[in-house]
């Protein structure tokens, strides 16, 4: 059977989900949920995702995320790979361990988005080992379940830096430092009864979360695609495989820093070339962090990890950094246009 396509574009809210292939369980120890949120935080980064909230159930992640480059495929086909890669090593196993193809629905309007938050946030609670417990255990339990941002959003642990917590906390109106409270009591008023309404209209369309007029619009743009092409599969999976060669992307990483191949082989503490170009190469030539430490000389795939970590802390303080990678994607974007339309 022919896959639908997805409905994508630039600025777009998605609701994903990552389910175990069979339903089978994707984390057996706390020491596999933190890799996938490691490599979470390295992807969210690596492709300028705004994370807003996830949570990591036994078997499954829920990610609610938005794209303001268009790229969801490819950031997912990066994370999930990761911890498959991962996983499968430590376990010394083969095949698949997700299932083929991710979820992924539109999330439109405010209030939708709100809601999706306190749904996502209260999965830990609505499972049956917790069923028959009081709503005073069942908030006990929400209120210490470590492998969601439910409780940074109220306040009990510290931000996560690849999390994007503004979007959400605004929508609890003033003042700023009551926020994380109020939206502790709005995600609370559900610890019983799920949003019957909201759910009612998650199950209504594949394609959007929203009102009966923003479902309309997202199955015109769904019919709209369908007719643009012929082939019957879902054109960012397509896409995904369209990486650069290693040796353009990066002649254009060194062209744009205006540096010799041979500066990569000098090191400098404050030197933001390796942090650049380790990033033009995961991104645009498809490499693996292992790959990338042999083209730099690094010791290893972690140090590659923190290069680029390094490189999204400097880029919120430093605005010539920010040119300097902006002028970067532009230009490998549009090489990777010229590769698609040719």
């Amino acid at each position: 059977m022919a896959r639908p396509l997805r409905i994508t574009y630039q600025g777009a809210v998605h609701h994903v989900t990552i389910r175990g292939n069979d339903r089978r369980t994707i984390f057996l120890v706390n020491g596999d949920r933190e890799r996938f949120q490691d490599k979470l935080a390295e992807s969210v980064r690596l492709y300028d995702i705004r994370l807003y909230l996830f949570a990591q159930m036994q078997n499954h992640v829920h990610l609610v995320l938005e794209t303001p480059q268009d790229n969801l495929s490819r950031f997912m086909h990066r994370l999930q790979t990761a911890y498959t890669v991962y996983f499968n090593r430590k376990q010394r196993r083969s095949g698949h361990l997700l299932q083929g193809r991710f979820g992924s629905t539109l999330v439109d309007e405010d209030e939708y988005i709100l809601k999706l938050s306190r749904y996502v946030h209260l999965n830990p609670v609505f499972v049956k080992a917790h069923a028959q417990k009081t709503d005073r255990e069942r908030v006990q339990i929400l209120r210490s379940y470590p492998w969601s941002s439910y409780r940074s959003y109220i306040g009990h642990s510290p931000h996560l830096d690849f999390v994007e917590y503004a979007p959400i906390l605004t929508m609890m109106g003033r003042p700023k430092k009551k926020q994380p409270a109020t939206y502790r009591r709005f995600v609370e008023a559900g610890i019983r009864d799920m949003d019957a309404a909201f759910i009612e209209t998650k199950r209504q369309s594949r394609f959007c979360i929203g009102s009966d007029e923003r479902q309309e619009r997202a199955q015109a743009m769904y019919l709209e695609r369908v007719q643009e092409h012929d082939k019957k599969e879902d054109v960012s999976f397509c896409r995904m495989g369209s990486y650069q060669p290693i040796d353009q992307v990066l002649s254009t990483a060194l062209a744009v820093l205006e540096v010799p191949v041979e500066a990569l082989s000098h090191r400098s503490m404050n030197s933001m070339l390796r942090p650049v170009v380790a990033y033009a190469l995961c991104r645009y030539a498809g490499c693996t962090q292992r790959a990338v430490a042999e083209v730099l000389g690094l010791q290893s795939g972690v140090a590659v990890s923190l290069q680029i970590k390094r490189l999204h802390e400097r880029m919120k303080s430093d605005k010539q950094l920010q040119g300097l990678v902006e002028r970067l994607n532009h230009q490998l974007t549009l090489m990777e246009h010229r590769e698609l339309s040719s």
